[in-house]
């Protein structure tokens, strides 16, 4: 009887202790799967031109949305979380438009379409219901104009933010409008939505571009050229504490944040002739490659998160 029973008992833990460790796997597992936070444009060896893809911090799980134009990029979520904005390019890319998708890819539809003008950098309103976006092109009297542009979510009541005169708007979540100068050296300043309130955050010798408001709505993120080479920056939300996190001969491009605010996302080119994504802490430090053949990275922080939810059943 002692014998039989030692056997059940030992068959009784093995049974136990499987389960554990299959239960324990499953756990450890889940864990190591992290949100999407990260929509870009990239170029892979499956796409003939660049597409928008979504993926999360690590860039492990990675969903191709839409590949609509000959270039699509600068892609910006919706605060639902059920649509994507971004830019497409045609007339051999000398025309670049604003278009929207739905987040599984359907219904694309090109919002602008004025031919020989690059519209780009779209950015939603936080009640998802004005998309600002930038406009750049030569005029008839040889001038470059940079523009700031506002619309309807569908496209619709078009208009000019003529108080400014820049690119890169960035929609904060009081509703003011982060955006960059067109005078040179280019600033960084918020304006009110009409543009009758300007602070100027920004004031020095070297270009300041890209703009982007953290998570907690206390720190930008920048580039600047001050130091002989293109870098990120980050300030507080009045333009104190200005300092840069990165420290290299290369050119920055495209800066972002990560979800919870303590990384900023940003490109550097390749070996190819394209761009890679990074991340570093957002005091400069920890460096590492996230996605490769990639650029134009925006954080999905705001976004609703049971909209992304559809999206764990295309994971590549």
């Amino acid at each position: 009887m002692n014998v039989k029973s030692n056997s059940k008992f030992k068959v009784m833990v093995s049974s136990v202790f499987a389960v554990c460790l299959f239960a324990g796997c499953k756990m450890i597992d889940s864990e190591t799967v992290l949100p999407f936070s990260i929509v870009y444009g990239s170029k892979t060896a499956q796409d003939k031109h660049k597409s928008i893809y979504i993926t999360d911090e690590e860039g492990k799980r990675r969903i191709r949305i839409v590949g609509a134009t000959l270039s699509d990029g600068y892609p910006a979520v919706s605060p639902s979380g059920k649509q994507v904005a971004f830019y497409g390019k045609y007339d051999n890319y000398k025309t670049w438009s604003i278009h929207t998708v739905d987040l599984d890819g359907k219904n694309v539809r090109r919002l602008t379409d004025k031919k020989l003008v690059w519209d780009s950098s779209p950015t939603w309103s936080p009640d998802n219901k004005t998309i600002a976006y930038a406009r750049e092109y030569r005029g008839d009297d040889g001038q470059f104009h940079e523009e700031i542009w506002l619309m309807n979510a569908d496209g619709s009541n078009k208009q000019q933010i003529k108080a400014l005169k820049g690119s890169s708007p960035e929609f904060m979540p009081d509703g003011r409008l982060l955006y960059q100068t067109k005078t040179r050296p280019s600033q960084i300043n918020i304006a009110t939505i009409d543009g009758t309130e300007i602070t100027q955050l920004t004031n020095d010798d070297s270009n300041n571009y890209h703009p982007k408001i953290s998570p907690d709505g206390k720190h930008i993120a920048y580039l600047a050229n001050r130091d002989g080479s293109q870098e990120v920056y980050v300030m507080g939300i009045d333009g104190s504490n200005q300092t840069r996190i990165t420290k290299n001969s290369i050119s920055e491009w495209d800066p972002a944040w990560s979800l919870d605010g303590s990384k900023v996302l940003f490109s550097a080119q390749n070996v190819h002739g394209f761009y890679d994504i990074y991340k570093a802490n957002k005091y400069g430090s920890e460096i590492e490659k996230v996605v490769e053949n990639a650029s134009q990275a925006a954080g999905l922080f705001g976004v609703n998160s049971p909209a992304l939810e559809s999206l764990e059943d295309k994971v590549n």
